[in-house]
């Protein structure tokens, strides 16, 4: 069961039970409100008759229940139509007149006589003659008839009973004509409501639909750059597309990076085997020739020997590198201390002085800068940083020291040609090498491996270059607390 059914079913049986419990309390109210007022009615009609039967009774001296006999005469007869006729005359056309005595037996009276017996229950009968009203609800052939029934209370005896009834007919069927109504209005909100909820469910899921169908074409077609176009409130489906795209985003960024990596490492692999392709070569080459029958003169196997020394030796260093830069990649970390930096930089560049001694190498800044860093592999950044200012630049190199608030800053100045937006953007890059410096001894590893150790110590490798104005590679690392 989809979601949106879910919601449509759950919300129309919440309003299906509200209706259902609304017109099952109105229904009820209804009947008991109209009730009594059918039962207020009758008692406002007996009082009088009551009051007046009291009066009369009382005015005339009687003390026992009213004599008479249909067809009585005498003076008796003459009291009993004096005091019961009044009140036949002034019962309502529409209700139903019956007179007792204290026993509930009804007096042979012509009125009597054109009305159905009205009977009372013994408890009835017993409430009565305590002297309290009883009402109860039978039955003729027309349906339903509520009595009330009130006792005659002269001198505080007991002295007869008026039954009034009235037909509850027309009040039952308005109240199964407003039955059937509720039930058949409820039925059609209901069904109404459904279509309602259905449609609006549809519209305020809709979101989730794009979301759903996004995900679908982001994995079908691995497009990370798709979103979701949600132009609604910023209520939890908002949030949710928000959400959905903050999510694009960040796996956009990923699988860019892991495209990145990924091609990196094939031009990796590619590089490496190019740079091993080489000395493997004419180390093979040289092997060869060294198993020539005849041999070679001494004079040619002594080159050799020199050739297979020179490209061992490069293969070494190869190595080295690429080791450096895999434990850089493995994430290991180095050992971080107190380092005094102009220390470490005039070291480097008496080193650097012996490597170019035609070469001018300049320190400039203060002492007692303080950084947190590892002192061996501070000392190759520098070396890799002067060693390539030497081999690519021409004139005076300077190493130029500063500090603030938060960063010791070395800056390695050279006046060489300088570098383009392009070469700036991939100078960092393993095994990358412009079309100016192929000549120059190396395999583009030097950078890299500057950066990766920099990174290493918490610090940052950057270039600042301007063609025909030199470059400056800026060494920023943390000061120490």
């Amino acid at each position: 069961m989809s979601i949106r059914l879910r919601l449509t079913v759950l919300y129309t049986t919440i309003l299906a039970l509200t209706l259902l419990i609304f017109s099952g309390v109105l229904y009820v109210a209804q009947s008991r409100y109209t009730l009594a007022i059918v039962e207020k009615d009758l008692v406002k009609s007996v009082e009088p008759m009551v009051a007046g039967w009291s009066r009369a009774q009382h005015e005339l001296g009687w003390r026992a229940p009213l004599p008479g006999v249909a067809g009585n005469e005498g003076p008796e007869g003459d009291k009993a139509r004096q005091v019961l006729q009044p009140l036949v005359r002034d019962r309502r056309p529409r209700d139903m007149l019956r007179i007792l005595d204290a026993e509930g037996v009804p007096f042979a009276i012509p009125q009597n006589e054109e009305v159905m017996a009205f009977p009372i229950s013994a408890a009835g009968l017993g409430k009565l003659q305590a002297g309290e009203s009883w009402v109860e609800i039978t039955h003729d052939d027309e349906g339903r008839l509520l009595v009330y029934n009130q006792p005659v209370i002269v001198n505080g005896e007991v002295t007869g009973i008026v039954q009034l009834a009235r037909s509850l007919a027309d009040r039952d069927r308005a109240l199964r004509s407003l039955g059937v109504t509720l039930l058949t209005g409820s039925a059609l909100t209901t069904v109404i409501a459904f279509g309602a909820g259905w449609t609006l469910s549809g519209v305020t899921l809709r979101p989730i639909h794009r979301i759903t169908q996004t995900a679908h074409e982001i994995g079908k077609a691995r497009d990370f750059s798709s979103r979701v176009q949600h132009t609604g409130p910023n209520d939890e489906l908002g949030r949710l597309a928000m959400t959905f795209n903050e999510m694009l985003s960040q796996l956009e960024v990923g699988y860019q990076q892991v495209t990145r990596a990924l091609q990196v490492q094939r031009d990796f692999v590619a590089d490496v085997s190019h740079e091993l392709r080489t000395p493997l070569t004419t180390i093979r080459g040289n092997l060869a020739l060294l198993e020539r029958n005849p041999p070679l003169p001494d004079a040619d196997r002594a080159d050799i020997l020199d050739d297979l020394i020179s490209e061992s030796e490069r293969l070494s260093r190869l190595v080295s590198d690429l080791l450096v830069l895999a434990r850089s990649d493995a994430g290991r970390k180095l050992a971080l201390g107190p380092v005094e930096v102009r220390t470490v930089v005039e070291d480097v560049c008496r080193q650097g002085r012996l490597l170019a001694p035609d070469r001018e190498i300049e320190v400039a800044g203060p002492d007692g800068l303080i950084a947190q860093a590892n002192e061996d592999a501070l000392k190759q950044v520098l070396l890799i940083l002067l060693d390539n200012a030497i081999k690519h630049a021409h004139g005076p190199i300077s190493l130029v020291l500063s500090n603030n608030d938060r960063h010791i800053v070395l800056r390695v100045q050279d006046a060489g040609p300088g570098l383009s937006p392009e070469l700036q953007a991939r100078i960092f890059d393993r095994f990358y090498r412009s079309d100016t410096s192929r000549s120059t001894p190396g395999f583009g590893l030097g950078l890299s491996i500057a950066r990766a150790l920099t990174e290493a110590q918490r610090g940052a490798l950057e270039v600042e270059s301007q063609v025909g104005q030199g470059s400056a590679f800026v060494v920023k690392l943390l000061r120490e607390a």
